[in-house]
């Protein structure tokens, strides 16, 4: 059976090497990590992904380090870094393929990067850090941007970050609370509701965004959520409750969470054709992330979906 992980991370020297020029840039990557070691030796990760099975990784950039920076800086370093990326899908076409990193912080720029990189470099889509220096895409200034991919007809990732700066000192008392622990999710969380409140998919009903992590907890709360949403008149206007827009406009990977009853709530809520395979690598180990799907409860050809059927489809994968 084929396997495809969809959310697979790398780095470029060049990129780490510019971050740790920069005093102001936080979550510097450590040079002598594993896992940053990991983000960027190829032949390591070939090896890890033959020792669990793993036929293909679709690879975007690691941590927040893009979405950080100054609008011009940001350009520069979203270019080299897909440029990059584009080398390394050349040199291994049948393992890996790409997600794209863009400088929304200029929303026009990334416009036309996304469209060099998906026509031009072979992208699959694109990834983005949540918020944008503080700030969320559902202002009108980066629906182009959502507008763009829709054209394109390729998915937008949107990956968790840290909470924005004015909502992250409740999380600084307790190590790790505003990361993986809690504050990534509930800031994916925040950021996909808004999108779903602002009207964006019914202005782009075919836009499709994939959120990791088994869903960042919407598959749990998809009722309450509807529930006190339509309680409000501001709401009655759009064409859909957030589970309608959640089931048509997201499809959702299993990164990071290998436990059967956030599947089985996943499958309930959005359906096995939205349910992608994906690690978390190097953040997460890939065999347990296999072995997680090789032994669950569920038929052979859910597993295939979840295993590849879905990116082929999704991502436009052969």
């Amino acid at each position: 059976m084929r396997r495809i992980a969809t959310e697979e991370h790398f780095l470029t020297q060049d990129l780490i090497n510019y971050i740790h020029s920069r005093k102001v840039v936080p979550t510097q990557p450590v040079l002598d990590d594993p896992t940053t070691r990991a983000c960027i030796d190829v032949p390591l990760r070939l090896r890890e992904m033959d020792k669990a099975g793993i036929d293909m990784q679709l690879l975007s950039l690691s941590s927040q380090y893009i979405e950080l920076l100054e609008p011009e800086n940001a350009i520069i370093w979203s270019q080299k870094t897909n440029d990059e990326l584009a080398q390394w899908v050349k040199a291994h076409p049948t393992r890996f393929a790409g997600l794209c990193s863009l400088p929304c912080q200029d929303p026009a720029t990334a416009v036309a990067e996304l469209e060099r990189c998906v026509k031009k470099l072979g992208m699959r889509g694109a990834l983005i850090k949540s918020n944008i220096r503080s700030e969320y895409m559902d202002d009108r200034k980066y629906w182009p941007i959502w507008e763009k991919a829709e054209k394109l007809n390729v998915p937008i990732y949107l990956h968790p970050r840290s909470p924005s700066a004015d909502m992250e000192k409740p999380y600084l008392k307790y190590p790790g609370m505003n990361s993986a622990m809690i504050g990534f999710g509930h800031d994916t969380h925040l950021h996909v509701l808004r999108l779903m409140c602002s009207g964006l998919f019914d202005e782009f009903p075919k836009l499709k965004i994939v959120i990791g992590h088994m869903g960042e907890t919407f598959p749990y709360l998809l009722w309450r959520i509807d529930n006190h949403f339509s309680r409000f008149e501001q709401y009655k206007k759009l064409k859909k409750k957030p589970s309608g827009y959640f089931r048509d406009n997201f499809v959702i990977t299993i990164s990071g969470v290998n436990w059967y009853p956030s599947l089985l709530c996943a499958m309930l809520t959005i359906g096995i054709d939205s349910i992608l395979f994906a690690v978390d690598y190097p953040h997460e180990e890939n065999i347990p992330a296999v072995k997680f799907i090789d032994e669950a409860p569920i038929s052979v050809g859910d597993k295939k979906k979840i295993f590849h059927l879905n990116a082929e489809r999704v991502f436009r994968l052969v």
